[in-house]
Order: structure tokens, then sequence, then C-alpha cells
């Protein structure tokens, strides 16, 4: 059994429109497919505490066991920050979505840490939808940034069009991930698209969360990775 973080963040403020957060399918669907495989879920956000939600449908029976669950809502209750975490012991995180991931993942100290000491450690990096953000400003001991030369994937500057939030959002996803010399893929709005280069795992948009999650495990059990 293996522990993993599922990443989120603390930012519930769509640029003045709207409340945001944290996207609950991308947090609901990883969870699943790591709890039936055996794995050990954790969770952590920016600011720590209760983190803002955004994406509820209760219809989806996935995410209302997420939400029925009372050792899963615990949790969420009592997340600690990113900067609390010792990476040593995760074998992988997550970084769910949500629009707010884009104003408080990039520039997160804590997150930025974490994350580095996972990877370097052998660890796997994922991250879905607009998670990748969390990637803009996760650079390797060294300096690089981890996406520099990776195949990634992440929510389409097209897909930000589609929701009307292009000038909302603090800047573009796939653009600032391209700029940072990763090698963006993407399919059309809205359908799945999971994209593996060595360990790091990206998605594309909510319907990718589930691929994500289970390409991590796949990546978990490649002997020598």
């Amino acid at each position: 059994m293996a522990k993993i973080l599922i990443g989120l963040t603390s930012h519930a403020d769509l640029g003045g429109l709207r409340g945001t957060g944290y996207y609950l399918p991308e947090a609901a669907h990883p969870w699943q497919v790591f709890t039936r495989a055996g794995h050990e879920v954790e969770f952590a956000s920016v600011a720590g505490g209760e983190p803002p939600v955004d994406g509820v449908d209760l219809t989806d029976p996935v995410q209302k066991a997420f939400t029925d669950d009372p050792a899963v809502q615990q949790r969420l209750r009592h997340t600690p920050r990113f900067a609390d975490l010792d990476p040593a012991g995760y074998a992988a995180v997550l970084f769910a979505g949500g629009h707010g991931a884009m104003w408080d993942f990039p520039g997160d100290e804590g997150l930025i840490r974490f994350g580095r000491g996972v990877y370097e450690q052998g660890g796997v990096v994922a991250a879905v939808c607009h998670g990748p953000a969390a990637l803009i400003g996760l650079t390797l001991s060294g300096g690089t940034p981890l996406v520099a030369g990776k195949q990634i994937a992440g929510f389409t500057n097209s897909e930000e069009a589609a929701v009307g939030l292009t000038d909302v959002v603090p800047f573009l996803l796939q653009s600032r991930l391209e700029e940072l010399g990763g090698k963006h893929s993407g399919a059309a709005d809205w359908q799945p698209h999971v994209v593996v280069d060595g360990r790091l795992v990206t998605g594309q948009n909510p319907a990718s969360s589930t691929g994500v999650a289970e390409e991590v495990l796949k990546v978990l059990s490649t002997p020598g990775r």
C-alpha cells in the first residue's frame, strides 16, 4: 500500500464573478481509483483547513460516495498545508483542478517544495485540468522547470474560451506550460486526454480525472521507475 496525496486549492474567488475552489470530481474520482486499489489517500491545501469546493454533482455516484464518507470529510475539514508536509513517505501527489488553482498553486512555496521532493525521491507527480497550474512554479533542484521538454496536458486555451473565462483567469494554462518548455497536447474540448511522460502524469479536463489516477497506478507499479 502506498500513500498518495491529493492537493487542493484554497482560493475561493473566480475573479470577482462567483465562488470557485477545487473541482469536486477531480478529487473524488482519483480518490475512488486509489482507495479501491488499496492505497491510502490524504489531502492537503495551500492554506490548510477546509478548502472551498466547486463543481459538485451529487447525481454522480462517485462524488456522492466521496461526500458521504465520514473519514474523507473529516480530513477535508482539517487539511494540512503543503508547507507542513514532509514529502518523504508519499509515493505520489495528484493536484486536482478547479479554477481556484490558477491563483494560488503557481507561487506556493510549500507546494513547490513538496512536489519537488516527491518527484526527486522517485515518486509520481500528477495533475488534472487546472491542476497543472501547480507545475508552473515547480522547478527541480537545479532550477529547471519540471515540465521542460516533457509531454503534458492541461485545460486548453480552447476550453478556457468555451467557458468564457479567457480574460478572467490570471493566465492561460496551456500557454504558460508551453512557455516553460512543456510539449502540450490536447484533445477536442471536454474529451478525456491523459499524457504520461515518465513519472509525470497530466490530464486535460474533468473527464480525464479517472484516467489520470489509473495511469498513476500504472507508473507506481512499474519496476525501476
